[in-house]
């Protein structure tokens, strides 16, 4: 009976039958969620996003928690639910519910803007289209970005390439994060397992920056410093992640 309500129903009106259904879900969801606001784990499971695998969110609560009451502007990449207008979001939920003064952005590939809601803005385009990035960036508007998560594509050159437009947009004090760099070994996202040093692959670009945190002690005659050397002043490498700590690296 089901299949055949869905072969004989306009695809205008399943579209919107499916919009409230999961309106429904989240409204459900955000009064189980009451009381575990600062549980990132708990609210990962509540919202069905899969930050939970790979202890991702006890990793983003210990970096994440001090701006928990703060009047943040958050941007990830990657909605999920691939090319299903009305699937994904899941994280940006879990993300809105524990930063309860926070402005929450994200973009996709594809047509997610059905997944907007209060304190969601959702917009379409690459991760590597510079001029839409920098349209986002223009539209989050004054106070800038403060903390950047790539959980898109998983494509090494993309991660990279997103990573070297985003990064200077970060506030200082602000705080990007890399997750999934496993595929920096699998050779469909351009990664590499062969060859551990392969300069292209993600992880590499990234472990090649964390000599910028000693630029000031290198003995190269009239080096002048690179913008990571002086805006990088930590990195965290966990399994399949990555947090970089932008400020004034000038000790």
């Amino acid at each position: 009976m089901k299949e055949f309500l869905k072969r004989r129903m306009p695809k205008t009106l399943l579209s919107k039958l499916k919009s409230l259904k999961k309106s429904h879900r989240n409204f459900f969801n955000d009064i189980k969620a009451i009381g575990f606001g600062n549980d990132l784990d708990r609210l990962a499971d509540i919202y069905g996003t899969d930050k939970i695998k790979h202890s991702c969110t006890t990793h983003y609560q210990r970096h994440l928690k001090k701006y928990r009451y703060k009047r943040i502007n958050l941007l990830e990449i990657g909605v999920g639910g691939y090319d299903n207008p009305n699937a994904g979001g899941d994280s940006l939920r879990m993300w809105k519910k524990y930063f309860p003064l926070a402005n929450i952005f994200s973009f996709d590939i594809y047509d997610k803007l059905s997944l907007q809601e209060r304190r969601i803005k959702i917009y379409q385009g690459s991760q590597i289209d510079n001029a839409f990035l920098e349209e986002v960036i223009a539209n989050i508007g004054g106070n800038g970005v403060d903390i950047v998560i790539d959980d898109g594509s998983h494509i090494n050159e993309y991660v990279i390439e997103s990573f070297k437009i985003l990064f200077p947009k970060l506030n200082d004090g602000g705080i990007y994060v890399v997750e999934d760099i496993g595929t920096a070994y699998w050779e469909n996202y351009g990664g590499d397992s062969l060859n551990i040093n392969n300069p292209k692959t993600s992880m590499n670009f990234f472990k090649s920056l964390s000599d910028s945190l000693n630029y000031s002690e290198f003995r190269i005659p009239n080096y002048i410093p690179t913008y990571f050397d002086r805006n990088i002043i930590s990195m965290h490498f966990y399994h399949n992640m990555v947090f970089i700590y932008k400020g004034n690296n000038c000790e």
